[in-house]
């Protein structure tokens, strides 16, 4: 009995060892060898993991980036330039300067213009809002002012406005991690650049409906009009789908666009007061 149990001993402690060593050359054949660097550059990082470089994660993006030779359009929203100059120091490049950008809302359609139609008594989300029907207001584009866009920001750079019921987008704060495009069911934020000097012309509307409808339902959205588009000097300004658009590469924000429109959603951010005309007598 006790020679079984010391043999049964013995050759499983063999077959343990065997199999050991075939485990130890296995893995060795297999080994993957991960870049040190990775690991120098996750810590350049800011460490967010807010997906607005198009990559799962802080992570996702440095294997990425080191593998990519070409790594000029690679940018961390979050850490800016200064970020990706820093990890280019450490693997030997050269850093492309990124234009800074921001998130917009597309919608200037204020509770105080659009007045309510109906109570919302569900879950206060704006998905849920958007899938169950179509809104408090007659517009089917604009804001539901539920704060899904807040609550999506990791940065506390989008706040509710109470006196309008509309998303404002703190720019200080704001780092164009595109978290709150991705939750906006109605598509009315946008990441767009700062501009010289932090200023920006856009057009605060997402309404696709002919120019009719929309004025039906909100007196602030655009109507299609083709105003501004004939007033632009430089053709920055299209219209698509009864709706116009100003392109942030070809505009020179010469405010032409803005005095035209006749319902005023055409937006001006950071610019000084225009200077008043005087009338000669």
């Amino acid at each position: 009995m006790t020679s079984t149990l010391l043999y049964t001993i013995l050759s499983l402690s063999i077959l343990g060892g065997l199999l050991a060593v075939i485990l130890y050359f296995v893995a060795q054949k297999f080994k993957v060898q991960e870049d040190l660097r990775i690991d120098q550059v996750l810590e350049a990082l800011p460490g967010a993991n807010c997906g607005g470089c198009g990559f799962a994660g802080c992570r996702a993006f440095a294997e990425h980036y080191i593998n990519n030779t070409d790594s000029s359009d690679f940018i961390c929203p979050v850490g800016g330039n200064e970020t990706m100059r820093h990890i280019a120091q450490i693997l030997g490049r050269e850093a492309k300067e990124q234009v800074p950008k921001v998130a917009v809302i597309r919608c200037n359609g204020s509770c105080q213009i659009l007045p309510r139609l109906n109570t919302y008594n569900g879950s206060p989300s704006c998905a849920v809002a958007a899938d169950l029907y179509g809104g408090q207001t007659g517009c089917s584009y604009g804001c539901l002012g539920m704060g899904d866009c807040v609550k999506a920001c990791q940065f506390n750079a989008i706040v509710m406005d109470p006196l309008t019921c509309l998303p404002v987008v703190l720019e200080d704060k704001c780092t164009s991690c595109g978290a709150c495009v991705n939750t906006c069911p109605r598509n009315i934020v946008e990441i767009r650049p700062k501009g010289p000097k932090n200023r920006r012309i856009y057009v605060a509307c997402a309404n696709k409906d002919k120019g009719a409808l929309t004025r039906k339902v909100c007196s602030v959205g655009c109507i299609g009009c083709q105003l501004c588009q004939k007033a632009c000097p430089f053709e920055a300004i299209t219209i698509n789908d009864n709706l116009a658009t100003i392109d942030p590469g070809k505009c020179r924000l010469c405010r032409k666009c803005a005095p035209v429109c006749p319902v005023g959603c055409i937006t001006e951010i950071n610019f000084p007061p225009k200077k008043q005309e005087t009338v000669n007598e």
